[in-house]
């Protein structure tokens, strides 16, 4: 006897509240609205890109919300329309929105949303730096297997990588640019420098070349550099002892490179050497056997003028953008793809990336899995007023 799923229940008006919340994203939406319609001579378009995106928000807040039906479902409620100002929006327009739309269009949103949330210094062994800490990182969304299966598919499809600029005093990503999993990250990262910035970056990113790039967009660096690279030293400085709590071993002035490599880097840089955990999975397996390995690595940067324990410092905040991508991919991973097209797919992702920037201005405090629940719940009827305010009180505290 075979025994049939139960259908699902539709959504009902009582299963969605909230909508406070996306009153701070609708006036940026609005410059969406003529998106995609040029051609539309006749004014058939019903469904614009504003209300498409409004319409994807809630449902990233909205977990009985998980596919395009069940988005097209509460696109028929008459609350949804008359608060979010959404029209109701039929399956085929849903699907091909994810096509027409340009989602490099989102690109501003997140930038216009990004320069809202306000810097909150975390240590204040940091208020020489002066420039924007921005941790840069990629990573392949192994989270969402129906993703890496949709893109990782033929030889112009292989694989799906996020690259993203996160900015540390906000606690935000404030950038991001997605590609296949082959595109370089140091050629992503270098057609999207800026000025006035120290980029944090791993040893994946140590690139004399890519080193010297940053500088000559007015920018710095702390780099993790690979083990076997070439230098002469300049000079070596005292260990105070602040760095020499810091784990610091060996703190010097070099210049990188040595005969078909000189020069590349055409300034002497800071080269500091320091105490470390390895975290690679060959390192945690000897961890769990041996206990802890204790190695070494090297860190360099341009910023002469910062003290050894301060860039040491700078480079453990690194770890903060693994922590994001651990809580984003949670965000997307639980989620059922809108869409399994390059631009849909660029769209949803980048949706999750303004749902992080909406929690960080509602809550002032930095975006957790705890606090993304939080929402959810709330959208959901579960958690009342107060008990979302509570939340927030609690972070801002």
């Amino acid at each position: 006897m075979l025994l049939m799923g139960k259908k699902k229940p539709k959504i009902k008006e009582s299963d969605l509240q909230g909508f406070k919340y996306f009153k701070i994203i609708s006036g940026l939406l609005e410059s969406l609205h003529s998106a995609a319609t040029q051609r539309d001579k006749a004014g058939n378009r019903k469904l614009h890109m504003d209300q498409y995106m409004t319409l994807i928000l809630l449902a990233m807040f909205s977990p009985i919300c998980t596919s395009l039906r069940s988005i097209q479902q509460a696109s028929d409620l008459k609350k949804v329309q008359r608060k979010l100002g959404v029209p109701r929006a039929s399956l085929g327009s849903l699907s091909d929105a994810s096509r027409v739309f340009d989602s490099d269009l989102l690109l501003g949103i997140i930038e216009q949303l990004a320069d809202q949330i306000p810097a909150n210094s975390k240590d204040h062994r940091l208020d020489d730096v002066k420039q924007i800490l921005t941790l840069v990182d990629g990573t392949l969304f192994t989270a969402l297997p129906k993703t890496v299966d949709a893109l990782w598919k033929d030889d112009d499809h292989k694989g799906y990588k996020a690259h993203v600029h996160y900015d540390l005093l906000k606690s935000v990503p404030v950038k991001a640019t997605l590609t296949d999993a082959n595109t370089s990250e140091r050629q992503v990262l270098r057609e999207n420098l800026e000025a006035n910035r120290l980029y944090v970056l791993d040893r994946g990113y140590g690139s004399y070349q890519l080193m010297q790039d940053i500088v000559d967009a007015s920018s710095s660096f702390v780099c993790r550099m690979p083990a076997r690279y070439s230098r002469e030293v300049v000079e070596n400085i005292k260990l105070t002892v602040e760095a020499k709590e810091a784990g610091i071993i060996t703190d010097q002035i070099v210049e990188l490179g040595v005969r078909e490599t000189s020069g590349i880097v055409r300034e002497p840089v800071r080269l500091i050497e320091l105490k470390c955990t390895e975290r690679t999975l060959k390192s945690v397996r000897l961890e769990r056997k041996n206990g802890k390995k204790e190695t070494t690595m090297l860190v360099v940067t341009n910023r002469v003028d910062l003290d050894a324990d301060v860039i040491a410092l700078i480079y453990h905040y690194r770890w903060q953008i693994e922590i994001f991508f651990r809580y984003f991919k949670h965000m997307l991973g639980c989620r059922h793809l809108l869409s399994y097209c390059d631009n849909g797919i660029e769209i949803q992702t980048y949706a999750g990336i303004i749902a992080c920037l909406l929690i960080a201005l509602y809550t002032g405090g930095k975006v957790t899995k705890r606090t993304f629940e939080m929402f959810c719940w709330y959208s959901m009827g579960w958690a009342d007023d107060e008990e979302m305010a509570t939340h927030i009180s609690k972070l801002k505290a």
